[in-house]
């Protein structure tokens, strides 16, 4: 009796041991959340509803040459790291006079030195941009890019800066990138 005991023990505690190791380490590119009013979810007054919210993955600069070099130049890029960059819309909204449903987005960019082209596409929950499928872009538009006045980004940051005016600014190492959004 003892003996089944103890060997009930030991293999409860290998199976207790073996679930514990069944998560997988923190990602270097922390998940993030913008939102459109700024601070939404953590600012939110009853009755007050979000417009736009983005998810994405936050890669670090860590020394290195960004655009241009780590995110090429004339390339699709996922707009982050890890999975697509997802950007949903409340209600629906206009960008650069293109009608944009309400719904849920992949968000694709196009970076280069001056301009960039941003997309937004139907397909969701795919890892980086190795799948992506021009054939199902829903909108795309060029926004031209920027020198930042600031100091470098070392991490990827998707913000919309506060005020009434909803401009969803994309920013990185020492490029911004801004996209006005009407609703």
């Amino acid at each position: 009796m003892k003996k089944t005991t103890l060997l009930c023990c030991l293999l409860s505690m290998s199976v207790l041991g073996a679930w514990a190791q069944a998560f997988r380490p923190v990602d270097k590119s922390p998940m993030d959340a913008a939102y459109f009013p700024d601070h939404f979810a953590h600012d939110r007054k009853d009755g007050e509803k979000a417009l736009v919210r983005v998810l994405y993955s936050r890669p670090s600069k860590n020394g290195r040459e960004v655009f241009g070099k780590l995110v090429p130049y004339g390339k699709v890029w996922r707009t982050g790291a890890n999975e697509n960059t997802e950007i949903k819309f409340y209600q629906d909204a206009t960008i650069q006079g293109k009608k944009v449903k309400a719904g849920t987005y992949s968000l694709f960019t196009i970076p280069g030195e001056t301009e960039w082209t941003v997309i937004l596409n139907s397909d969701l929950d795919y890892w980086g941009a190795f799948k992506y499928n021009q054939a199902n872009d829903v909108v795309r538009f060029t926004v031209p890019s920027k020198k930042s006045t600031e100091a470098p980004l070392e991490n990827f940051s998707i913000n919309f800066p506060k005020g009434t005016a909803a401009i969803m600014r994309i920013g990185w190492d020492d490029t911004i990138v801004e996209v006005p959004i009407t609703f």
